[in-house]
């Protein structure tokens, strides 16, 4: 399959699913694995950056007044805005110890695991349909459930287990106001992205001299397109408590993840 066609399926998927509760990392292995083309660019480092760049860049896009504000707030010393920024740095810190101190252990997680990633989207729709059926309130984040909502990003490397469908469920299921618990976990994850962005970067493994200008583009702008209707989507479903829909989602694509492993691979 030409490459550029592949970046735009694989762009898409990264846009749609890094925000929609269904497991970005998940849905990649799995499009690798049926695409069937060992030289994806995704396979590269190259493409990965890009592609976490593209939705990082969309987040920020759809929260930029928020960040103006957040920004705004901790130049003059608000408390408000301090405190909110303490509070995704507190629940930044479970997942990035586990990326750095294990980040070659789960490595070995995302080698076209299907079974796994079936598995793991099972406990993905599970988690979605318990916070559906949650009851509303106004609360907002604290400092105690930043760091539990921490927990679940952690939880969330594993392929398969939504990151944006952990931090919601959790956060909705710990009694937070559904809109506020989709806007801490989105903004929560771009210092992450970042970082995970610069820790490649800086790593010295980037192979520039391989690197094909066209896919990465076509890769960039379908996640970064894609990545900001998913993000602005996912902020109304939660609201509205329509996440049993993509609970149903999860159901379906974990079977056939795990058909496709003990019958296929």
């Amino acid at each position: 399959m030409n490459d550029n066609l592949n970046a735009l399926i694989l762009g898409i998927i990264q846009g749609l699913t890094e925000f929609l509760p269904v497991s970005s990392s998940g849905h990649l292995e799995l499009g690798k694995m049926l695409l069937g083309d060992n030289s994806l660019p995704e396979d590269s480092l190259e493409m990965t950056v890009v592609l976490h760049a593209a939705t990082a860049l969309s987040t920020v896009i759809v929260f930029r007044k928020d960040i103006g504000e957040i920004l705004s707030g901790l130049v003059k010393g608000r408390s408000e805005e301090v405190g909110f920024s303490l509070k995704i740095i507190l629940s930044m810190l479970p997942a990035a110890l586990v990326g750095v101190l294990f980040a070659d252990e789960m490595e070995v997680l995302f080698e076209r695991n299907a079974l796994l990633i079936g598995m793991m989207l099972f406990v993905t729709g599970l988690l979605l349909l318990l916070a559906d059926r949650a009851r509303r309130t106004e609360k907002g984040v604290s400092y105690p459930s930043a760091l539990i909502i921490g927990l679940a990003q952690m939880v969330a490397i594993l392929p398969g287990v939504s990151r944006s469908g952990a931090t919601i469920s959790t956060a909705v299921l710990l009694g937070i106001d559904r809109e506020r618990a989709a806007r801490f976990s989105f903004l929560m994850v771009v210092p992450l992205i970042l970082g995970k962005i610069a820790k490649d970067v800086l790593s010295g493994d980037l192979t520039y001299a391989d690197l094909s200008a066209g896919p990465l583009v076509v890769g960039f702008f379908a996640a970064l397109i894609t990545g900001y209707f998913a993000c602005t989507w996912m902020i109304a479903l939660v609201k509205r408590s329509q996440l049993t829909y993509f609970a149903i989602y999860c159901f379906v694509v974990a079977v056939i993840a795990v058909l496709y492993a003990l019958f296929v691979a």
